[in-house]
């Protein structure tokens, strides 16, 4: 091989790694002994080793006992033609939870035994997926709380008067039922006003805000109440651009998860919430009936260091009427999704035991955000 040769030999190779390192996909290549022979810088990260380290291995080493992946990567080998599989779990303490991915495996006609493997994480799309149920549940929610104000108001009001009626005219022994009643009946209002929320759907105004003074004030008013006896820390981007929204909307939607996370750490004597912002490139959602994808790069998080929340209970933790709480009527995370949701962002939730993460995305403001197309979101990921 001539000098010139080997030099456009080795820049096609450096061209070819570099183009595999910036797929945002983890990408690796099984020889046909089953060692790793390449892995680009996602699935480094994916598998949590070096290439180096990886090369020194069998991809069994690396994923779960019997998994379906080995039986992927020898049905190639046998019909030397490529496969898709769906929604495979790796999940294992090696690669952690929720390793829920889209497989791709093909063959390498250059090299006899060689397969390509390419892994698409599932768990964003998953947890989208829910967000999309969330707000077909608040949805419902609205519909039911316009039934129960018309339906179920005005006959509390009766049942409430005639209650205060009987307590004049009853002896002393039964005045306690009598004011039980009245209790009751103010408690079903209360709740049915809360619901009222759900059907509000006014435009709401909305202007550029600065997420970091929305956090300070919440903070402020959690450290003066419920949340005096509780440390607070911050890890703030002080570059972030602001976001297109309410800021009374805002307020009450991280007063809210800031006080699940102090109502979470209560007990613990090393009580901790940390507030976060980040900006984040990289998740796009379509609009409904149209062309236009919304970017939701700025990434808002409260992360307490409580119990975690019961992984029965995390995939419906945004549906109404769901809580953990004795007297909890589980509307306060419905809320939240619905009122993010509003905004064309989406809110979830990462839980395990000493770290319970409620993240929120939003887009940021654009001058041409007051025609209201950015806000409109009901799609799909991109």
């Amino acid at each position: 091989m001539t000098k010139t040769s080997e030099q456009s030999t080795a820049q096609g190779q450096a061209l070819a790694m570099a183009v595999l390192n910036s797929v945002q996909n983890p990408v690796i290549l099984v020889d046909a002994a089953g060692k790793v022979a390449f892995a680009n810088w996602e699935a480094e990260a994916f598998f949590g080793s070096s290439a180096a380290h990886l090369a020194k291995n069998k991809i069994s080493t690396f994923i779960p006992f019997g998994s379906p992946l080995l039986a992927l990567i020898d049905q190639v080998r046998e019909r030397k033609a490529p496969v898709n599989e769906y929604r495979v779990d790796l999940s294992s303490p090696r690669l952690g939870q929720e390793k829920l991915v889209d497989l791709y495996v093909a063959p390498v006609v250059s090299e006899p035994g060689s397969v390509v493997v390419v892994f698409q994480e599932r768990s964003m799309a998953d947890k989208i997926d829910r967000q999309l149920t969330h707000r077909a549940a608040a949805r419902s929610v609205t519909g039911l709380a316009s039934m129960l104000a018309h339906e179920i108001k005005n006959p509390l009001s009766g049942i409430r008067g005639a209650a205060q009626l009987l307590e004049t005219s009853v002896p002393d022994d039964d005045r306690a039922l009598t004011r039980l009643i009245c209790d009751e009946t103010d408690r079903i209002v209360s709740l049915v006003d809360r619901m009222e929320v759900f059907s509000d759907e006014r435009p709401v105004d909305r202007s550029p805000i600065n997420i970091h003074s929305v956090l300070d004030h919440v903070k402020a008013i959690a450290k003066a109440g419920f949340a005096r006896k509780i440390k607070f820390s911050e890890m703030y981007d002080p570059s972030l651009p602001p976001v297109y929204a309410n800021r009374d909307q805002l307020v009450q939607v991280f007063l809210n998860l800031v006080k699940n996370a102090a109502e979470a750490v209560s007990d613990q004597s090393d009580a901790e919430i940390m507030l976060t912002t980040a900006y984040r490139p990289g998740i796009r959602l379509s609009v409904a009936g149209t062309r236009e994808k919304i970017s939701l790069p700025l990434e808002f998080c409260v992360i307490d260091n409580g119990p975690g929340v019961p992984l029965d209970l995390l995939p419906h933790l945004f549906d109404p009427f769901i809580t953990t709480k004795t007297n909890g009527s589980g509307l306060g995370l419905a809320l939240v999704a619905k009122i993010i949701g509003g905004h064309g962002g989406i809110v979830e939730c990462d839980s395990q035991s000493r770290r319970t993460i409620f993240r929120v995305l939003m887009p940021m403001h654009k001058e041409e955000a007051g025609d209201g197309r950015a806000d409109n979101f009901t799609g799909s990921v991109k």
